[in-house]
């Protein structure tokens, strides 16, 4: 899922080919992202448009060659004179009269021909790792002969014609893993490599043919330049040198930054430095807020930003809050946040921050990638890198525009990964949450999941031990005896030891005191249950994936019924899916969100859940039989959950694939009713954790 899609988007047809065009947002300024070489399509600016977006009317398109722009065969058509008429009848057809050009690499010589050719159109230019020749190549990028065909493909001998049709996928692995020298590069690299398959050899080959010879005359067209400039340029970038981009700042009378330690595609692998540089730019000059409070005088601030994959992070991190004030009763907190924790928080009465609705759904991004009762939600989070991109920069608005005292993330992956990327933007101490350490890879996924899982690890490890104070706090929701006894990959340590070392364990965080419930004939009596009536609750937590779940437990109904006579199925739809979709009948009905769930499931005789952890828990703390069915592929459900429960002796785990309706019919008569044996669950990890946290204000 994309995290904006466009609000405009068509086609314009010149000289006989047709360009595919995507506007964004809107506002008095334009902000062009050109189209780089053929090799790959508009998509390398995915990090950028949504963030630019808000502020700026942003302008993309599929240069020809790539995406869903036409794809001419002869080289002539692929000459940097086309490209330049191609991006004037792309602003001619979006009624862009002027705009700021930005290029990468082959992006930025046609950037710099629109600034010099024809400059009412080009109110500034950026250039990004760009493609001009103005100093000597680089010394280990040894050329060899392009269309000759060549005895070795090692190294650079893969930049080759033949060599493209002999094996395109290996030299575009090659290629974009010189393109990205930075370690952890793996989800740019596979992004790049599956936009190259969207193109072909022989296009590839007629655009080099066309448009990567000899540029004569740069110097001349630098000099024509009036508008201002901007160079970003890697200090290792192993395509196109830094020199290149030293002189092209020289040459423009440009100012120009160089990102040192960045390769060739700093806007896909430093994304958040790349668009504050921009914004930075682009923006008007600096403007200053009409009231200034001093320190002293301020209340203090926290902001929590809660997970939005599901409600279980909101019930405890309301819980938390709930502590955090007896403890500190001036604290004043406001939430970053989005459906459907958005529900619990306003039914809770917080104070949901109105950035809020800038983010972009990280929970329909997961249902999306949820097929029946499956979820590969390690390549699903791999897959969300453009959201956390886009729902980080509103993270990091909203603290630069208001002084917060304490930042608080409950697996808010995108502000940890990237406060880790850039530990100079933390401005508050900063507390994590989780209630799992360490991908783990499916068995399924062979040796390459295993490496992506181990390199995801080691990066997280690294970025802990390079920058120890981005955490001011790691709490981890549980006991070190809930962490799984697994490595975190080949040569990396131990999961617990090293969650150990690293966080601190204020226990399990409930959400709510099952002593403080009603008793539990109260509870039964307010939901309308009748005296010994047996009840079997069905509910899938927050998010939409759990509705495969839904209707195979429904269409068994029917036979449990038979078995366990008098049974009443309560199906909770959740917040994401609509209950008018799912059947009801005599004994069996559908609701909608509810709020404080746990009170229902203390009610009943018998939960069947999926396999997350705040439901399998709540029914635990609450001491209710369960059955609980782990999605498919995903990890933490298949891995660390079940850890946990194992530990706490509760639940029966159930597999989706062989479950039949008769299956489950056979589960619930055996085990409704069933006293439940697992071990208690603690009540005062709230309390502990907002004690851990307080202590930071």
């Amino acid at each position: 899922m994309r995290a904006r899609e466009p609000d405009q988007s068509g086609h314009v047809e010149r000289d006989g080919v047709r360009l595919h065009y995507e506007v964004f947002g809107s506002g008095p300024l334009t902000v062009f992202l050109l189209p780089t070489w053929s090799i790959i399509h508009s998509r390398f600016w995915k990090a950028q448009v949504h963030f630019l977006a808000r502020h700026y009317r942003v302008l993309t398109y599929d240069g020809r060659g790539n995406g869903q722009s036409d794809r001419p065969a002869e080289p002539q058509a692929y000459r940097v004179q086309e490209f330049v008429a191609d991006a004037l009848a792309v602003m001619d057809a979006t009624g862009t009269e002027r705009a700021v050009m930005v290029g990468l690499s082959m992006g930025a010589l046609r950037a710099l021909h629109l600034a010099a050719d024809h400059p009412e159109r080009v109110l500034a230019a950026v250039f990004i790792g760009a493609a001009v020749n103005l100093a000597p190549d680089l010394p280990q990028r040894q050329h060899y002969p392009f269309d000759t065909p060549l005895d070795t493909t090692e190294g650079w001998a893969k930049f080759n014609a033949h060599a493209w049709r002999q094996d395109f996928r290996g030299f575009l692995e090659f290629f974009f893993g010189q393109a990205c020298t930075e370690p952890h590069s793996t989800k740019v690299i596979e992004d790049c490599v599956g936009w190259g398959l969207d193109g072909d050899p022989d296009t590839l080959i007629a655009s080099w043919l066309g448009g990567g010879g000899p540029q004569p005359e740069l110097l001349e067209l630098c000099a024509r330049v009036r508008c201002p400039t901007l160079v970003l340029h890697g200090s290792q970038d192993a395509i196109r040198p830094h020199a290149n981009g030293v002189e092209l700042a020289r040459a423009t009378g440009g100012q120009l930054v160089t990102l040192d330690g960045s390769g060739h595609l700093p806007q896909s692998r430093d994304p958040v430095r790349v668009n504050l540089l921009l914004h930075e730019f682009l923006r008007p000059a600096a403007s200053f807020p009409p009231v200034w409070t001093r320190a002293a005088s301020r209340p203090r601030r926290a902001l929590f930003v809660s997970s939005p994959i599901g409600l279980g992070h909101a019930q405890r991190d309301a819980a938390i809050a709930r502590e955090l004030r007896r403890l500190v009763p001036d604290l004043e907190i406001d939430w970053l946040a989005q459906d459907p924790v958005t529900r619990v928080l306003n039914a809770e009465g917080e104070r949901v921050h109105p950035a809020s609705a800038a983010l972009a759904s990280e929970s329909r991004h997961i249902e999306l990638e949820a097929a029946a009762h499956d979820l590969h939600v390690f390549q699903a989070l791999r897959r969300m890198d453009e959201i956390f991109v886009a729902n980080f920069m509103v993270f990091h608005e909203v603290v630069r525009e208001q002084p917060y005292d304490l930042w608080i993330g409950d697996e808010a992956w995108e502000v940890d990964h990237f406060l880790h990327e850039n530990p100079e933007l933390k401005t508050a101490p900063y507390v994590w949450l989780s209630d799992f350490v360490g991908y783990l890879p499916m068995p399924d996924g062979g040796q390459p999941e295993a490496a992506l899982t181990a390199d995801y690890n080691a990066e997280m490890i690294e970025h802990l031990a390079r920058h120890p104070r981005v955490r001011d706090r790691s709490l981890f929701v549980g006991q070190p005896d809930d962490i799984v006894p697994e490595r975190f990959g080949p040569g990396l340590p131990m999961i617990r030891d090293w969650t150990e070392a690293h966080f601190a364990f204020p226990g399990y965080v409930a959400g709510f005191d099952p002593a403080a419930l009603p008793a539990r004939d109260e509870l039964r009596a307010a939901f309308g249950f009748a005296p010994g009536e047996p009840v079997c609750v069905v509910t899938v937590g927050g998010s939409g994936v759990g509705e495969a779940l839904l209707r195979r437990v429904v269409a068994a109904f029917d036979e449990a019924r038979r078995l366990v006579p008098g049974l009443r199925m309560v199906v909770v739809a959740g917040p994401r899916i609509d209950p008018a979709t799912l059947p009801i009948r005599d004994g069996l009905e559908v609701l909608a969100y509810v709020h404080n769930l746990y009170r229902l499931l203390a009610a009943c005789d018998l939960a069947v859940v999926q396999g997350g952890l705040t439901t399998t828990m709540e029914l635990v703390a609450c001491g209710r039989p369960f059955l609980y069915f782990p999605l498919g592929h995903h990890f933490e459900q298949q891995f660390h959950v079940p850890h946990r429960l194992n530990r706490y002796g509760a639940g029966h785990r159930m597999d989706f694939t062989t479950a039949t309706p008769s299956v489950i019919a056979g589960a619930i008569a055996s085990t409704i009713g069933r006293p439940a044996t697992s071990r208690p669950v603690e009540t005062t990890g709230a309390a502990r954790a907002a004690a851990m946290i307080a202590e930071l204000l």
